[in-house]
């Protein structure tokens, strides 16, 4: 005998959990399976948490063996990355339960296990012990989250050649490292190591770094990671990658065709990620995918099949734990009759190096190529008050606006706490404000938010400090 749910989750990551929490709170008895058998998915466990702790630690350490220069003198600094390592996977068991609270909380039934479907509304889950339990549900979603890609012919063994979750787990500071693409996950690992000691090479094919985002953000970003110590190889396109004692070679050749061997003792590769479905039986309820193998839904996230929903990594979009979790309300209200929606327009993406990086809305680039007229506000943090008080004065914020209506289409961050200021321009959007309404309002002296007033008002040539 099955046990009987209104609605099932397939999936505890950011997307999973959160949709399971709000079909709970709209009255459906509800379940959540995972599989990995902790809460929080990648985003949690090996992914958004564990690499900003490791983000955190090594900028601290870093601080510490430079305050010196700032008049604090405190003896010799050492690394121990154990401790550092214990640091990072107290943090990962405190939100993980603290998930697990919050399900038992909302009287969410929360399965450990593999899900798969039986049919359009059984899902057979095995454990760990091949113990089978079946379950069905009037509604299902997919929430299934996505996997690291490597390169063709090339294995993930997670000790010499790694992704990112190997890149979180590493025993000792590696001498040096190749990092394979530099997009988000490679240049945030890359500074984690590169601040504790390793050597780090960055091998790109395209001609700048963080494909998609804005030109010259990525520039500026490209010219401060340099600064800092990390080498790049641009236009590079990877051939092949031989362990050997010790490490590994990676073999690459430049856009003129000239071969370049990298020796190094880690390589992380670094290339995207790829839908999470093998292993739940789609084929055989007939769950339409596309090109990508990503599961095909309509705006309201219905697949082909009535009852079944998907969200987050495994459908179109960007691989973000925000816009996985804005899906999942969405979706829970959808299926509770009600009119969930995600503003694809303003979904935020930071990249958490110091200094950060973050970006909404359209890019430069995209508003040239769909031909719209826009104006451009940009204030450094060099003439920001409080960055330059505290010497973290590198990066400039700036603001893209409607020629016309000065309606703001964008804004593009790198600097001091971007993650967070970036906040501020998604509620200006969500409300459909212009740079003039940002300019005109109050905000608190000193502080880093400053810098966005600033940039507002220069939309319209008349910021105050520059």
């Amino acid at each position: 005998m099955s046990e009987k749910f209104q609605a099932i989750v397939i999936g505890g990551g950011p997307g999973g959990y959160v949709c399971a929490i709000r079909l709970a709170q709209l009255g459906f008895k509800t379940a959540c399976i995972e599989s990995r058998g902790t809460l929080g998915g990648t985003c949690l466990n090996i992914g958004c948490i564990p690499s900003k702790s490791l983000l955190n630690l090594s900028e601290e350490f870093h601080k510490v063996k430079n305050l010196s220069s700032k008049g604090i003198e405190i003896g010799e600094v050492k690394l121990n990355l154990q401790k550092m390592m214990k640091s990072k996977e107290k943090a990962v068991t405190i939100l993980t339960k603290g998930v697990e609270f919050l399900l038992k909380k909302n009287k969410v039934t929360y399965f450990k296990g593999t899900g798969s479907f039986k049919t359009k509304n059984e899902i057979l889950i095995k454990d760990e012990k091949n113990n089978e339990t079946l379950v069905e549900a009037d509604n299902i979603i997919i929430a299934t989250g996505s996997v690291p890609v490597s390169l063709p012919n090339i294995e993930f063994d997670e000790e010499v050649i790694i992704s990112s979750t190997g890149a979180l787990k590493l025993g000792k500071v590696p001498n040096k490292m190749v990092v394979v693409g530099g997009g988000y996950i490679g240049l945030e690992m890359g500074s984690v190591w590169s601040r504790l000691g390793t050597e780090v090479h960055v091998i790109e094919f395209l001609d700048h770094i963080t494909p998609g985002m804005d030109k010259e953000i990525s520039t500026e970003f490209m010219k401060i990671l340099k600064k800092q110590g990390i080498n790049f190889h641009m236009q590079h396109k990877v051939e092949k990658i031989e362990k050997k004692k010790g490490g590994a070679t990676v073999s690459s050749k430049d856009k003129n065709g000239n071969k370049k061997d990298f020796d190094c003792n880690v390589v992380l590769i670094s290339v995207g990620r790829k839908p999470n479905t093998s292993g739940l039986n789609l084929e055989k309820i007939g769950i339409e995918l596309d090109d990508k193998k990503r599961i095909k839904t309509d705006s309201s996230f219905k697949t082909n099949l009535d009852n079944i929903y998907a969200i987050g990594d495994v459908i179109t979009g960007p691989m973000l734990a925000h816009k996985a979790e804005d899906e999942g309300v969405a979706a829970a209200e959808n299926i509770a009759g009600q009119s969930g929606h995600v503003n694809y327009d303003t979904i935020p993406g930071v990249i958490y190096t110091t200094p950060e990086v973050a970006c909404i809305g359209k890019t430069e680039e995209q508003l040239k190529e769909k031909k719209i007229k826009y104006k451009i506000g940009k204030f450094s943090f060099m003439a920001n008050s409080r960055a330059k008080a505290i010497d973290d004065a590198e990066g400039f914020v700036k603001i893209l606006a409607d020629e016309k209506t000065d309606k703001v289409l964008g804004a593009h961050l790198i600097g001091p706490h971007a993650g967070e200021l970036i906040a501020e321009i998604g509620i200006a959007m969500e409300f459909g404000a212009s740079s003039e309404d940002i300019a005109r309002t109050c905000h608190a002296h000193p502080t880093f938010s400053e810098a966005v007033k600033e940039a507002a008002l220069s939309v319209e040539k008349r910021a105050i400090h520059s």
